[in-house]
């Protein structure tokens, strides 16, 4: 297997990575672009804030109260996201969200946070558990993703709400296929689309396609079935990506929304990365992130630190000893999603088998599987250090200044006194 010399993603990266002549990745050309182009940021803030003129004007027109839309999870994007709306552009979006039950403590607590924190109005549509487990379960066995109900539902949810709203904008964080593997281009303008939220958010799966499988019925997928054609064109549905016109740094805004909007990173170490303010309320991700490991052979570690190395926060050498002590982690709430599912952890196993990539994955003599290779048994050769990135000297990963927003072994962060921040859960809130 050929990795980044860069950073540690391999060549069989979902979605589709490519390695160029120096075997540096195009999420790593994609990161660098960010710097390098000699794009007018200025004149992107100024396009933004036309498009967010014209969603005013168009709710005064509609007799609307919301200027827009920002699909929200109650994490650190969803804070910046309508922070800067509110606060920078004077907008009053309506904040929508989809409760896909597999909460973590922390994540309610974030999303109460920011409800309180913006003083916007809210609608939450809450799956119930009776079909989010039969569709779990069904797409957990078909596709290796019990979590489909999560990307399906917070990707049509939303334009359900415009369309019955009338409120033609929808606006979304970062584009982050493009941020992890360079699918698009900061040129691209690339914009929401009905084709990419099935294709790559859904697996290629419409609603429809689950009526009679595992149980599932049409009352099981009211929330997932995207508007026709024709609403979405009578009301002028359009979605953007914030990260096309500011510059976006995750870490930054996270530690902004910490300040100005109490958001909070948790305070424990977790068993599939050293990431403590990112994905943090998704409590079913260390199942789903497993899963990719199985897989594909790699994991939320190598996504973490990759980020870090290409940030210069991070060096490849602490980066390998990430991936080494977390993405082949068994999570302890695998137990917990196989009880809920009705499945052994031994038919957990069964029904991955077949997806395990074989340019990875081996099934040895006494039938256990084995990785064939990993980043970290590669040596860092003349490739690798041409690659290098200038450190970031003021901002080093496992500094004491980022002692809050990554565990540090050495130096854990302090408790935060909230039981929700500072111990972890075996099961989810579904509330």
């Amino acid at each position: 297997m050929r990795y980044c010399a860069r950073c540690l993603y391999p060549e069989n990266a979902k979605p589709t990575i490519i390695l160029d002549e120096e075997g540096v990745c195009s999420g790593c050309r994609y990161h660098e672009s960010r710097q390098k182009l000699e794009i007018d940021w200025e004149e992107r803030e100024r396009m933004l804030a036309q498009i967010l003129d014209e969603a005013r004007r168009m709710a005064r027109q509609r007799g609307n109260s919301h200027d827009c839309i920002v699909p929200v999870s109650g994490g650190k994007d969803s804070h910046f996201q309508v922070w800067l709306l509110k606060e920078k552009y004077g907008m009053n979006p309506l904040l929508v969200t989809f409760n896909h039950a597999y909460n973590t403590p922390a994540g309610n607590r974030n999303l109460y946070n920011l409800v309180e924190k913006s003083g916007c109005d809210l609608v939450r549509y809450t799956a119930g558990l009776d079909s989010v487990r039969r569709i779990s379960r069904h797409m957990l066995e078909t596709v290796g993703d019990l979590t489909w109900h999560y990307h399906a539902g917070i990707r049509t949810f939303p334009f359900q709400v415009a369309v019955e709203r009338n409120i033609p904008l929808i606006v979304w964080g970062e584009h982050g296929f493009a941020e992890l593997t360079g699918i698009v281009s900061l040129e691209d303008f690339v914009e929401f689309t009905r084709w990419t939220r099935k294709e790559h958010d859904m697996r290629g799966y419409e609603a429809h396609d689950l009526i009679g499988r595992g149980g599932i019925t049409l009352a099981d997928l009211a929330p997932y079935v995207y508007p026709s054609d024709e609403d979405i064109a009578r009301v002028e549905v359009r979605g953007i990506y914030l990260s096309n016109f500011v510059y976006w740094n995750a870490k930054r805004q996270a530690e902004l929304m910490m300040e100005k909007w109490g958001f909070s990173p948790i305070a424990y170490e977790r068993e599939r990365s050293f990431n403590l303010h990112g994905k943090i309320e998704d409590h079913a991700n260390d199942v789903h992130d497993y899963l990719k490991y199985l897989k594909f052979g790699y994991g939320r570690a190598t996504d973490d630190a990759s980020m870090e190395i290409r940030h210069g926060r991070m060096t490849r050498e602490q980066g390998l000893a990430m991936v080494r002590r977390y993405d082949a982690n068994e999570p302890s709430t695998l137990a917990t999603y196989c009880d809920f599912l009705g499945l052994t952890k031994e038919a957990f196993y069964r029904l991955v088998e077949p997806m395990r990539d074989p340019a990875i994955w081996e099934k040895a003599s006494e039938g256990i599987w084995k990785p064939k290779d990993a980043v970290f048994l590669h040596p860092i050769g003349e490739a690798e250090e041409k690659a290098r990135v200038d450190p970031a000297l003021d901002d080093l990963t496992f500094s004491e200044t980022n002692r809050r927003m990554f565990y540090n072994p050495d130096n854990p962060p302090p408790k935060t006194g909230e039981a929700a921040l500072d111990e972890p859960s075996l099961g989810f809130r579904v509330m």
